[in-house]
């Protein structure tokens, strides 16, 4: 899809990728974008709405759906990753509430929306939801989960002309990553690559150096293959 024209809703819009992403959208001429913040966020923009929506939240996500009347691109952004050990069963909790079930929930309240327009969901992950990073446990296993619910339903919702891109990143220069002394991307130049991998129609997208280089590996390997096979045999019992 193009984003030109598009009313688009961005979660977790007020900093990093989210706000890179809002940026973007604008740049290529949406017609109306939609910030979702747990906090009140404005913008100098007119085309900018507000919306006060924390996904771990399911009855503020029902009411900010209610409160829009269309939608062609939703993107799954907002997320939290606090550092681990697997050794407390809370951490793991909130890592899932947030970065599955609060994605889980966005996607349900708006999904009519999207049937209606033919729209198009993207889910921001990471490259840890391929292998886990040991001092972020919990946060890989919740992004795992993720991806695989972002492949599922991108079977599932092939039939209603919704398409469903996964977004695997690696570092990104954000607040999640302070205090890593590693080569990072920037948010920018990850939103872009984002964006362009959409409009490409690539359903896993490498939006940094980092993730695009295992980006043909993955797409030729057997775990892709295997998804390709399941989807087929989704597609032959409908």
């Amino acid at each position: 899809m193009t984003i030109a024209d598009k009313a688009v809703l961005v979660t977790g819009a007020n900093r990093g990728i989210g706000r890179a992403l809002l940026e973007e959208v604008l740049r290529r001429g949406a017609s109306r974008v939609y910030a979702a913040t747990r906090q009140p966020f404005t913008h100098p923009d007119g085309r900018v709405s507000s919306l006060t929506m924390d996904i771990t939240d399911a009855r503020q996500v029902r009411h900010a759906a209610s409160s829009v009347e269309s939608l062609d691109l939703l993107i799954n952004n907002a997320g939290v990753a606090v550092y681990d050990d697997l050794s407390d069963r809370s951490a793991i909790e909130h890592h899932l509430a947030v970065n599955f079930f609060g994605t889980y929930d966005v996607i349900q309240a708006f999904l009519p929306l999207l049937t209606s327009s033919r729209g198009t969901i993207v889910n921001n992950l990471s490259l840890n939801a391929l292998a886990p990073l040991a001092v972020i446990p919990a946060y890989s296993i919740s992004k795992a989960a993720a991806f695989n619910l972002t492949q599922s339903l991108r079977a599932q919702l092939a039939v209603t002309g919704v398409s469903v891109h996964a977004v695997l990143t690696g570092p990104v220069d954000t607040d999640m990553t302070q205090g890593l002394d590693i080569p990072k991307a920037s948010a920018e130049s990850v939103a872009r690559s984002i964006l362009d991998g959409v409009a490409q129609g690539h359903e896993d997208i490498f939006p940094d150096p980092m993730s695009q280089s295992l980006s043909q590996s993955w797409r030729s390997g057997a775990a892709k293959t295997l998804e390709r096979q399941y989807s087929a045999v989704l597609d032959t019992a409908l």
